[in-house]
């Protein structure tokens, strides 16, 4: 019996030290929670009855090399309601809909449904925004909001690119810098009670936003809106569907102009600049792609006898042909059972390799890609770059169409070696002639220069990669030299003007399929007396463009080099440059032309 009441003593105890041990946990825990976590648990309180409204960043902003506005922000407004605060349903439907021009059923359906905000309008001018905040009605919020905003409209608008409604790139620079631009979003914090009403007094707690930072580009506005003007005014006298024209530091890879009309309106991208506005669906969203693609980068073509530049540093390079070589066209080059014409058909006759370039003589090139051999040329094409894309910094960028080497006959060779039966992008033939003629250095065609602080601060310059040695100094030296005798000899003699040294080249070609009867005319030209800023490529697509033909090149050029070098003027050369065949200088008027000279006078930019 006594052995009993010990044993369940003693369970007594052990039962009564554990319900202490479980008291002394619980009271350990509530100190801890109460001391140490305080603070985070507040917030998840605070959390649980706290409303988040968004506030968005200011993008950053896109600037030219000058510093000019290229992309900016306005002020707009959005516009919600939520339910559960809204007193006077019909005076908000009746309010809303009115200032915002919505009908009331919209409205309705938005202020009638049970969710916590329901958002009615964004990209609401301030003005409005404004106006409904002036009627106090509860339940209605008013919230500040940014807008893309392009200052010059449809000026480098594939370039560029636009935002969408969610303030994000969506195509050009808008969405390769994006993690740059966008910036860091805030928001609003307002206290409500279980059932999601405001409570009265606590008012609101904001986490305010972060600007984006700013893009400082190589574009300059006042070259970008001159050219832009000439293509367009090339493409109605012409009626060419479009016309491209890439102006670029070869040295560099640094793009002052990318021009491809007919542009569009930044502010207003959604609207088709066609005729064909009506179409909705599918159709309209097709219109719109080929409507945002920029030809320099996004669609490949035929080269055509610009890539005789490519020809000649690969036969130079490798030593198969030398400028003293001969060669006799009789209009045509016979390659296994294919007779290959000459754009002369009556053939040069006999000449140098020199003179074949200056004639832009099919058959020589011919003669030099069959010398070379289809693995040496396919070499070269590895060497200079022409099977990788260039790594602009814009989306999209298409990569070379080429044969494949095992199945590349004497007759794919002869083809490729002037410039057909392939497809390149002119961004890709601008970057591979440039490393050619600028030493051997195959640059990155490039628009961003640096990244900037809303303030203004320099945060960093962006650098691109280059390589060095596709071709050696000797070539590239006698390339240039070949080039410029091509426009004070040969078939480019419309590019000259008188106290400078050009180089370039003169090419047709037609596109793929073909038998279509429709042709790109494309010329590459080289200012190099004095020049750093040098690169200019010019295409069009429609049978009856030719960019190269009468006068036109000569207009080109005087263009160019009368807004790059004002050293003309003090040479009083600068009214020397009328073309003579066709008209005006400029392609406008003098007087525009001297106007833009004389900006650029006031400058450090240019140099010479």
């Amino acid at each position: 019996m006594i052995r009993t009441m010990v044993y369940h003593r003693k369970k007594i105890w052990v039962v009564f030290l554990i319900c202490i041990m479980l008291l002394l946990g619980l009271v350990g825990r509530l100190w801890y929670l109460m001391n140490v976590r305080a603070e985070y648990y507040s917030k998840k309180a605070e959390n649980l009855h706290e409303r988040e409204r968004d506030i968005k960043a200011a993008r950053g902003k896109i600037l030219d090399i000058r510093g000019n506005i290229l992309a900016d922000n306005r002020t707009v407004c959005t516009v919600s309601v939520i339910h559960s605060q809204i007193k006077d349903s019909e005076k908000v439907i009746r309010v809303l809909s009115g200032v915002l021009s919505v009908k009331e059923e919209e409205i309705r359906k938005k202020v009638e449904k049970v969710s916590s905000i329901e958002r009615i309008q964004t990209n609401v001018e301030k003005s409005i925004g404004d106006r409904i905040r002036e009627y106090d009605l509860e339940g209605v919020k008013v919230d500040e909001d940014y807008r893309r905003y392009y200052p010059y409209g449809s000026l480098a608008s594939k370039v560029l690119g636009f935002t969408g409604g969610d303030n994000q790139g969506i195509i050009g620079l808008e969405v390769k810098y994006d993690e740059i631009l966008k910036g860091e979003p805030g928001k609003i914090l307002t206290v409500t009670d279980a059932r999601g009403v405001e409570i009265d007094g606590t008012g609101e707690r904001r986490k305010e936003p972060v600007s984006g930072n700013t893009l400082r580009t190589s574009l300059d506005v006042n070259i970008q809106e001159y050219v832009q003007q000439a293509a367009g005014k090339v493409m109605e006298e012409k009626q060419a569907e479009r016309v491209s024209i890439l102006l670029m530091n070869p040295q560099n890879g640094e793009i002052y102009a990318c021009v491809n009309v007919p542009e569009f309106d930044l502010n207003d991208p959604f609207t088709l600049n066609t005729e064909e506005t009506a179409a909705e669906g599918e159709k309209k969203q097709d219109l719109l792609n080929r409507m945002w693609r920029n030809p320099c980068l996004n669609d490949t073509y035929e080269p055509g006898s610009t890539f005789k530049i490519i020809t000649m540093a690969a036969g130079l390079e490798e030593g198969v042909v030398s400028t003293e070589d001969r060669f006799f066209c009789p209009g045509y080059k016979v390659v296994e059972d294919r007779r290959i014409h000459c754009a002369k058909r009556t053939g040069h006759g006999a000449q140098s390799f020199v003179e074949g370039a200056q004639n832009s003589c099919n058959p020589v090139f011919i003669e030099v890609g069959l010398r070379l051999g289809a693995d040496r040329y396919y070499k070269y094409f590895k060497q200079f770059g022409l099977l990788k894309k260039t790594g602009i910094d814009l989306p999209g960028e298409a990569g070379t169409i080429m044969h494949n080497p095992k199945n590349m006959g004497e007759v794919e060779l002869a083809t490729v070696s002037f410039g057909q039966s392939f497809q390149i992008t002119p961004i890709q033939l601008a970057t591979t002639v440039s490393g050619i003629i600028n030493g051997g250095n195959r640059i990155t065609p490039h628009f961003g220069i640096s990244v900037e602080s809303a303030d203004g601060t320099k945060v960093r310059t962006l650098e691109y990669p280059v390589e060095s040695g596709i071709v050696s100094g000797e070539t590239s030296r006698t390339v240039r030299t070949i080039l410029e005798t091509v426009v004070s000899e040969g078939s480019g003699k419309n590019a000259g003007i008188q106290g400078f040294s050009i180089g370039g080249k003169t090419a047709t070609s037609q596109t793929l399929p073909r038998g279509s009867g429709r042709y790109i005319l494309h010329s590459w030209g080289l200012p190099r007396q004095r020049i750093r800023r040098s690169w200019l490529f010019v295409s069009s697509m429609h049978p009856r463009v030719c960019i190269m033909v009468g006068s036109l090149p000569h207009r080109w050029y005087a263009v160019f080099l009368k807004m790059y070098f004002p050293i003309l003027e003090s040479r009083g050369q600068l009214r020397k440059l009328h073309p003579g065949k066709t008209g005006q200088m400029g392609l406008i008027n003098e007087d525009k032309s001297l106007i833009l000279l004389k900006k650029y006078k006031k400058t450090k930019e240019l140099e010479v």
